[in-house]
């Protein structure tokens, strides 16, 4: 959204080791403790904000799986990137899987799956996001979703200790991974054998299609609130009821819901928090007030205040 203002201490650290060495050292000071990806599906207030940010920047790796257990059956470890860059990988369609740490991009993830021939991640095209903060939103769309290819993901939790889990045993929802207080350090997607050529077209597709009817290329967060439940809505999404009201152009200093569609926030140039703030309160308000659907906030907010 291109608002917001300063952290007291800002980290960045550039692998998972340094990653679980600065949560745990902002814990045990005390420290508030936030991660930051792309900043995409959030919204930062004005002021200080007090306590640790970790910045996943310079977290950004990905690689295939190359430890195989002694039986020749298995991965030994598999988040384990090899020292040596030269490794040739495995056979193409042999283990179409990626392992991909948390500041990952999503365009870089979807390109490489693409230069591969590899399906399941073309419907994120367009996501500016980070991994780490997609699987916690399970981000994605009309396309799928993340965690629709998620085999692993490696998380730390509150108390500083590493875990492995399976897609199953976090059991995600819609825009919801289901990892509580979690952070993610790094995940093994696995994805589906096609051509590179199918694979880039669908992506080609689908960008087309997003740039037809969002503004993706705005200073926006994305999708500010979920879709509500259709039987409720009488199957209208978000972005539609928003839309039937007139909302669309509505303006709060230099913040505005976008003219393209209902559901986005853009920051013209020079908006505050608050005013991006105010016209999230003002919008959900006036849907609740003359549909009756209360509409769920799907955009993240960072206070200043926040204890």
């Amino acid at each position: 959204m291109r608002v917001g203002g300063q952290a007291e201490w800002l980290l960045e650290p550039a692998d998972p080791e340094e990653l679980h060495l600065a949560w745990r050292a902002a814990r045990e000071a005390g420290m508030r403790v936030r991660l930051l990806g792309a900043g995409a599906d959030l919204v930062v207030d004005d002021g200080l904000h007090a306590g640790a940010v970790i910045a996943t920047a310079r977290l950004d790796r990905t690689f295939r799986p190359t430890g195989v257990d002694e039986s020749g059956a298995g991965d030994a470890a598999p988040f384990e990137a090899s020292p040596d860059p030269r490794v040739a990988p495995a056979e193409r369609d042999g283990d179409t899987r990626l392992v991909a740490w948390c500041g990952s991009s999503l365009p870089g993830l979807v390109r490489k799956a693409g230069e591969l021939g590899w399906r399941g991640l073309e419907g994120l095209v367009g996501v500016p996001g980070k991994l780490g903060g997609a699987l916690a939103t399970n981000a994605g769309g009309r396309w799928g979703e993340i965690w629709d290819v998620v085999e692993t993901v490696r998380v730390l939790t509150p108390e500083g200790e590493v875990r492995d889990l399976e897609r199953e045993d976090c059991d995600p929802a819609y825009r919801d991974g289901r990892l509580g207080e979690r952070v993610v350090v790094a995940a093994v997607l696995r994805l589906e054998p096609a051509t590179t050529h199918e694979v880039q077209a669908r992506a080609r597709e689908f960008l087309l299609e997003k740039n037809r009817v969002q503004p993706v290329t705005e200073a926006c967060a994305g999708c500010i609130f979920k879709n509500p439940d259709r039987e409720l809505s009488e199957g209208r999404s978000a972005g539609q009821l928003i839309a039937d009201l007139g909302l669309r152009g509505l303006e709060r200093g230099a913040a505005i819901v976008s003219p393209l569609h209902g559901n986005f926030i853009v920051n013209r140039g020079g908006a505050s928090a608050r005013d991006v703030f105010g016209l999230i309160e003002e919008v959900g308000a006036r849907v609740a007030d003359e549909t009756g659907v209360r509409l769920e906030r799907e955009v993240r907010c960072w206070m200043a205040d926040e204890a």
